[in-house]
């Protein structure tokens, strides 16, 4: 155990008996550890050193925020000089296993998003716009073997006008994926606050029903119960806008990730039809075949992405 992530601890949670173990490395580079002490787990995330300070005090004031209303992990300790901060580690009791029914977990999801979308918009927090996001993760591509669709698909995004905003700007997740989403077996968590920042709210409920692959009767629901509303006959242009747009940013990201693992890219067979969809890459993740941790299932996951933002066309 290194004594560097120890000294980030609080003094309760050091000693002998304390265990820290890599848990992941995110897009920011920041550190991911599991903390096994006194008894409990936790989580220490230790941010990268070229992180600016007022930055991060932002995020960490938005992680307290969250946490404090029920919608984060409780936050047990943070060290300002050493960017750490400890969280309480929370048993994913799957969603899936809480509500079976789509729609009902599409209420759920909702409702909880609603909540978040409540908290302030601290000073200093940004966002970047999802189509400048894109373009850039585009670029870093440049030179990774791709289906030409792909690049289509791509081009399709960044070209498209948006319909204007009809909502003001909330405190947005901004990273709403299924990594990122739990359910403690009485509330539904989001983990990975990094992204958050103001944005249409829209836009977290647009990544909900990409990456659940909810239809548009499941999507109205969604957006009905984050609205304290009547579900709608028709959905919003804006939100099957950003749905596109989501679909398409995730799908890209995935093949950086894919990339960065050591992927060689595409082999010259691979088109548009031939291409799994999301309904094939969950199944796959359903029983172990996909793994979203392997360069291998990031690239489907990848080409499933963007291909959802094609079909979701209207």
């Amino acid at each position: 155990m290194s004594a560097e992530l120890e000294a980030c601890l609080p003094v309760e949670l050091r000693g002998p008996g304390t265990t820290i173990a890599p848990i992941a490395a995110g897009l920011s580079g920041a550190g991911v550890y599991r903390v096994e002490a006194a008894g409990h787990a936790y989580v220490l995330k230790v941010a990268p050193p070229h992180e600016r300070r007022d930055g991060w005090r932002v995020r960490t004031d938005i992680l307290r925020a969250a946490a404090d209303a029920g919608v984060a992990p409780r936050v047990v300790h943070v060290d300002e000089a050493r960017h750490a901060v400890v969280t309480e580690l929370v048993v994913d009791r799957s969603l899936v296993a809480r509500f079976v029914d789509p729609a009902a977990r599409a209420t759920a999801i909702g409702a909880a998003l609603r909540r978040v979308h409540a908290l302030p918009i601290p000073p200093g927090a940004t966002s970047k716009d999802p189509r400048e996001f894109l373009g850039e993760i585009w670029a870093g591509l440049a030179g990774f073997p791709l289906p030409a669709w792909i690049g289509d698909a791509v081009r399709r995004a960044l070209d498209e006008a948006p319909p204007p905003p009809d909502r003001a700007p909330v405190l947005s997740h901004n990273d709403v994926n299924p990594s990122n989403l739990i359910h403690d077996g009485e509330r539904v968590l989001f983990l990975d606050w990094d992204a958050a920042g103001p944005n249409d709210p829209l836009y977290d409920l647009a990544a909900v029903a990409v990456f659940l692959d909810l239809d548009d009767a499941a999507s109205a629901l969604l957006i009905a119960a984050h609205d304290q509303a009547p579900v709608a006959t028709a959905l919003p242009a804006r939100f099957r806008y950003l749905r596109r747009v989501v679909a398409a940013l995730c799908g890209a990201l995935f093949l950086h990730i894919a990339r960065a693992g050591g992927h060689p890219g595409a082999s010259g067979g691979e088109t548009f039809e031939l291409a799994p969809t999301l309904a094939d890459v969950h199944g796959g993740l359903r029983t172990r075949a996909v793994s979203a941790r392997t360069p291998d299932g990031q690239w489907q996951y990848g080409q499933a992405l963007l291909k959802a933002s094609v079909q979701r066309v209207g």
